[in-house]
């Protein structure tokens, strides 16, 4: 096999010529931005993929085309390691680098990244590729699939699937599937296996009812639940909204984040019982919360810090009644409500480590412990388990029907990323067996009041932050003014940091009544911008019966 760079880069630069002279960034999740200026980074990213399976011996990397909750106009990359992490933290600056370089210098920059890292071109790869439901995503498809065959390497086309199903492919390949097999059938056996053996033929119990309605964000995850529906033995009965048939758009006054940040229901919800359970995912099935609503008619929310907390306790119940020697613990980050970790803390005896936003960290840090259980509070998460707590559990499974639930909930939990659908029938699965209804669920511990603000600045990189981004460095002087502040509320808490992608300062507050963490958060909004070069419009005070 014999490679021409020259050649395949004045393909490149013909077929997909870079457009856009604004710098694009690897973010936490890969590239985003609106779909008519991405060509040329997918073809990119199918060039670095087949790099990155280069470097990696061979081993498969995955390719998933999506904007996750982001609305329809936009789409975006994730690039998925061998082990189905993230991409190397390392190759993040190579792909900005990459996806930035000027067409004309696009074939020496390619070279660079091959002699540095010593890349054997003529090496064996794989890349596997899928992406999400919008009307772009199969012109996205073919311009990395283009990258891919441009270097020789091989590529394998998943069409339409839902990014945890991408993570789940390119771990079932890479562990000679030991995961699991690497196509769509070989996913819903496994997690719907797993589910109806916890379930065993139990389809209510106490106060659980078997009905469920799933706001599917127009996106990718409506149309793989329905897939789910016709394969299970009728063990959970879910309706499906907004699945994308009709004008509905992806993500459109519906979906996870539309319905955590709004704090109300997604369109086309139907008129159902107080209290009956409903969830929302987004537009590529990797974050999924609960809500509902009482007899009232109040809207009420169940996050990612509540799916946290019920996975956590239901853990470590079973790891304590098997009288196993194992390390369990829970991954948050700033964001995370302060009840929710008290509530982990002094009750669950759980321990918890706080990390910067972004689930690459927190599944990082999950990892350090037997048991790592993340989610943020978005409800992006899940539960990884280490190689010697599988083995420690396999073995007590001889002799201990618990240990042998444990493996059950194993094989439903997809490790390799947050899974919204894997994680929604985790959640129904504990529920279940613990015979609560939503109220049961919610009355565990009481959320204090909290507030997001977006400050708009001159340059989002005056602000840096430290210790898992409580604290602000920089500029000198805003975090002991931000300390002078929430010492006069009362449970107060609040921390500021940058957006990863647009000039921001984002500040969280939170104190125990809901009129004084308005007020803390306009406070400390106010800094921002004194201190900070905020240049959006003054903050108006909310004790002058205004809204922020």
């Amino acid at each position: 096999m014999s490679i021409n760079l020259r050649t395949v880069y004045a393909f490149a630069r013909e077929m997909y010529p870079k457009l856009s002279k604004e710098t694009i960034q690897y973010g936490t999740a890969g590239f985003r931005g609106k779909a008519e200026f991405l060509d040329s980074v997918m073809f990119r990213m199918g060039v670095l993929a087949t790099l990155r399976s280069r470097f990696k011996e061979g081993a498969v990397i995955g390719v998933m085309i999506t904007a996750s909750h982001n609305p329809e106009p936009d789409n975006g990359v994730k690039l998925i390691d061998p082990k189905g992490e993230m991409l190397d933290h390392s190759w993040e600056k190579i792909a900005t680098d990459l996806a930035n370089v000027s067409d004309q210098e696009l074939e020496q920059h390619v070279s660079k990244i091959i002699k540095d890292n010593e890349i054997d071109i003529n090496s064996s790869s794989c890349v596997y590729v899928g992406m999400d439901n919008r009307y772009h995503s199969p012109r996205l498809l073919k311009a990395v699939a283009d990258g891919v065959i441009a270097l020789k390497g091989n590529v394998r086309e998943f069409g339409i699937v839902t990014t945890p199903m991408m993570h789940f492919f390119v771990v079932a390949s890479n562990t000679k599937e030991v995961y699991g097999k690497p196509t769509e059938e070989s996913y819903y056996e496994k997690l719907i296996s797993a589910f109806e053996k916890l379930r065993n033929g139990q389809l209510e119990n106490g106060k659980y009812r078997n009905r469920l309605i799933f706001d599917g964000a127009n996106g990718v995850g409506a149309r793989k639940m329905l897939q789910f529906i016709k394969r299970m033995n009728n063990s959970l009965d879910v309706t499906v909204i907004n699945q994308g048939i009709g004008p509905g758009k992806i993500n459109e006054e519906c979906g996870a984040d539309h319905v955590k940040v709004q704090q109300r229901p997604p369109v086309c919800m139907p008129i159902v019982e107080p209290f009956t359970r409903c969830v929302s995912v987004d537009g590529d099935a990797d974050r999924v919360i609960y809500f509902f609503t009482d007899e009232t008619g109040q809207f009420k929310l169940l996050d990612g810090d509540r799916i946290a907390t019920l996975v956590a306790g239901y853990l470590m119940d079973l790891v304590q009644s098997c009288e196993l020697d194992l390390r369990l613990g829970l991954v948050q980050t700033a964001y995370a409500n302060g009840a929710s970790t008290d509530y982990i803390v002094n009750d669950l005896k759980v321990p918890v480590s706080c990390v910067p936003t972004g689930v690459k960290h927190l599944h990082h840090k999950a990892l350090e412990y037997d048991i790592g259980v993340y989610f943020e509070a978005n409800g992006h998460g899940t539960v990884v388990f280490s190689d010697s707590a599988k083995a420690t559990i396999s073995e007590a499974a001889k002799t201990k029907p618990q240990a042998q639930t444990l493996l059950q909930v194993i094989d439903l939990i997809n490790e390799t990323v947050g899974d919204a659908i894997s994680d929604m029938l985790l959640v129904e699965t504990i529920l279940n067996q613990k015979g609560w209804d939503v109220k049961d669920w919610i009355s565990s511990y009481t959320d204090l009041p909290n507030q997001q603000l977006k400050i708009q600045v001159q340059d989002r990189n005056v602000i840096k932050t430290t210790d898992a981004e409580r604290v602000c460095v920089k500029p000198e002087g805003l975090q002991d003014e931000i300390n002078q502040v929430v010492a006069n509320y009362k449970r107060g808490r609040a921390f500021v940091r940058p957006s990863g992608t647009e000039d921001v300062v984002r500040v969280y507050a939170e104190a125990s009544t809901k009129e004084d963490t308005l007020q803390l958060a306009y406070e400390v909004g106010r800094l921002v911008q004194k201190l900070a070069g905020g240049v959006g419009p003054e903050l108006v005070n909310p004790s002058n019966n205004a809204h922020l």
